[in-house]
C-alpha cells in the first residue's frame, strides 16, 4: 500500500493489492501455477490432481485455502469446474473461515470488505440471463460442495452479484483489450499476463473502490496475481472520487461501450465521449473523395449535400452508399472471424475493400489492421506483421490513447519484428517508444519491462 500523497504524478503507483481470492483458467491449469500464474514447469497437487503448483513456497503459501477445497476437487474428479464456479466456491470457503474480517485497504486509513462491494441484487433478480446463469453454478457448487456448505439462495445471489458475470462467455468473446485491463467480473479483474492475455480471474477488494471512464485517467496492470493501479496522468491528489479506469475496451464505439457497461456493469456512462453525437461520427469516418486529400469526412445519414472541409469535394450519394456497405461488410466479417489463417485471408479482403473509402482512423479499419497483425505475427509472416503494424499505429493510439499498455506491447511487437528482420535502428525507435509507455503504465521493476524490453533494447545497443 502506498503512503498518502498529496499529488500523484504521472507513472505513480497508487494502489497495490493481492486478491482476496483467485483462480486460474482451467485451461491453462497444467501450464501454469494455481497460485502464482507463473508459467513454469508445473508439480501436481497429490491430493487432489487438479491444481499445478511452480514450488513448494507456492504450495505452502496457497495452501490455506487449498486444503479446504482439495477434498472437493478429488470427489468430482475428473470433472473440470467451470471457471465462475471455481471462483464462488474459493468466496464461500473463506467467508466461511473468517474471510468477512479480511479488510482491502484503499488509504491508510479506508478500506472495504468483501460485504461492502456492491450485490447489484435487484438487478441480478430481475435479469432473467444471470438467473439462468446462477441456477447452473448452483448446480455444479452442490456437487462440489455438498448441502452443508452450500449457502441459502438469497446469501448465494448476494455473493453472486458482488462477483459474477458469465465469465465463460466473456472468456470466449476474447475482451482482453483495456480491457481492460478489461475488468471481467463486477467487483474484480481478468488477470493479464505480460502480453495482456487473459489468464484467469481476481476478486480485489480495495481496488473495487476505482470507477470507470472512457477518458481514464490510470490503469491496472499485473505483476502475477498480484494487482497495481497507476497514473497516467498527473492527478492532484489522492482523491478516489477523481481516479478511473477503464472497465471495457476503448476501441468501440459509444453505443457499444455503453451497452457493455449496462449489461455487465448495470450503469450507463454519461460521459462526454459517450453523450456526444460528434464521437460516432469521428469514429466512422470516410476518406475524402479526392485522392489527394487525406482529411476524413464525416458521411452522415442524412440527404443534405456533403463535402470536404479541407478541399471542397462533394461526397456523392454513390459514394455514401459504398462506404456503408463496406462498413457494414467489415463489422460482419470481424463478427465472424475465428481461425488465424482464414482471419488473415479476410483481412485482406476487407483491407482491399476498405481503400479509398474508409479513412485511416476509421475504427473498422483500425480493428481489422489489429486482427491482421496479430494473425500474422501468429502465422510468422513477419514482414507481413510489420507493414500492418506501421498502418495500425496512428489508430491504435486514436483510440487507446497515449498511455495505454496496449499501445506499449504493440511497439515492443514491431521493436521484436524488426530485430528478426535485423533492422536495428527501427528496432530500437520502436523500443524507445515502447520504453515511454510501459516505464508509465506498468513501472522499471515490473518484470515486462526489466526481463523483457530491457534486454531487447540492449541488443540494439551500438
Amino acid at each position: 500500500m502506498k503512503n498518502k500523497v498529496q499529488s500523484l504524478k504521472q507513472g505513480s503507483c497508487i494502489l497495490t493489492e493481492k486478491p482476496f481470492v483467485h483462480v486460474l483458467k482451467s485451461k491453462y491449469r497444467k501450464e501454469r501455477c494455481d497460485h502464482c500464474f507463473a508459467s513454469e514447469k508445473v508439480f501436481r497437487c497429490s491430493g487432489c490432481n487438479y491444481v499445478y503448483y511452480c514450488n513448494r513456497n507456492c504450495q505452502t503459501e496457497a495452501w490455506a485455502l487449498h486444503k479446504v477445497e482439495c477434498p472437493f476437487l478429488k470427489k468430482i474428479a475428473p470433472r473440470i469446474v467451470p471457471d465462475a464456479a471455481r471462483v464462488l466456491a474459493r468466496i464461500i470457503l473463506k467467508l466461511q473461515r473468517g474471510g468477512d474480517l479480511e479488510k482491502g485497504f484503499y488509504t491508510e486509513t479506508c478500506f472495504r470488505k468483501f460485504r461492502d462491494l456492491m450485490s447489484h441484487y435487484h438487478e441480478i433478480r430481475t435479469d432473467p440471463k444471470r438467473q439462468e446463469h446462477l441456477e447452473s453454478l448452483s448446480m455444479v457448487l452442490h456437487d462440489l460442495l455438498g448441502e452443508n456448505l452450500m449457502p441459502n439462495h438469497t446469501e448465494l445471489q448476494g455473493i453472486y452479484g458482488r462477483v459474477c458475470v458469465d465469465l465463460e462467455e466473456l472468456y470466449q468473446k476474447n475482451i482482453t483489450l483495456f480491457l481492460v485491463p478489461l475488468q471481467l467480473v463486477v467487483n474484480g479483474f481478468n488477470i493479464l499476463d505480460g502480453e495482456m492475455n487473459s489468464i484467469g480471474t481476481g476478486i480485489y477488494l480495495g481496488v473495487s473502490v476505482v470507477d470507470h471512464s472512457c477518458t481514464p485517467n490510470a490503469v491496472a496492470t499485473f505483476e502475477g496475481t498480484t494487482l497495481s493501479i497507476r497514473a497516467i496522468a498527473d492527478i492532484p491528489s489522492l482523491d478516489w472520487s477523481q481516479i478511473f479506469i477503464s472497465y471495457v475496451d476503448l476501441m468501440q464505439t459509444p453505443a457499444d461501450r455503453r451497452a457493455e457497461l449496462k449489461a455487465n456493469y448495470y450503469f450507463l456512462c454519461t460521459c462526454s465521449r459517450c453523450i456526444n453525437p460528434e464521437e460516432s461520427q469521428r469514429m466512422e469516418v470516410a476518406s475524402c473523395p479526392n485522392r489527394n486529400c487525406e482529411h476524413p469526412v464525416i458521411v452522415l445519414d442524412g440527404k443534405d449535400p456533403l463535402k470536404c472541409d479541407e478541399c471542397d469535394t462533394k461526397v456523392t450519394e454513390e459514394f455514401r452508399s459504398e462506404f456503408h456497405e463496406v462498413r457494414d461488410f467489415t463489422k460482419l466479417q470481424l463478427a465472424s472471424m475465428r481461425d488465424v489463417a482464414s482471419d488473415l485471408d479476410v483481412c485482406s479482403i476487407c483491407l482491399a475493400r476498405q481503400k479509398n473509402v474508409l479513412h485511416s482512423l476509421n475504427l473498422w479499419h483500425t480493428k481489422t489492421l489489429d486482427l491482421a497483425f496479430e494473425s500474422a505475427i501468429e502465422m510468422g509472416k513477419w514482414q507481413e506483421a510489420r507493414t500492418f503494424g506501421q498502418l495500425l499505429l496512428p489508430g491504435f493510439r486514436k483510440y487507446n490513447g497515449d498511455f495505454n499498455p496496449l499501445l506499449g506491447l504493440l511497439y515492443m511487437k514491431l521493436g521484436k519484428i524488426e530485430l528478426f528482420l535485423e533492422h536495428i535502428k527501427e528496432a530500437r525507435d520502436y523500443l524507445l517508444e515502447a520504453s515511454k509507455i510501459l516505464r508509465v503504465t506498468h513501472g522499471e521493476n515490473h518484470s515486462l519491462y526489466r526481463i523483457q524490453l530491457i534486454p531487447l533494447l540492449m541488443q540494439t545497443s551500438n
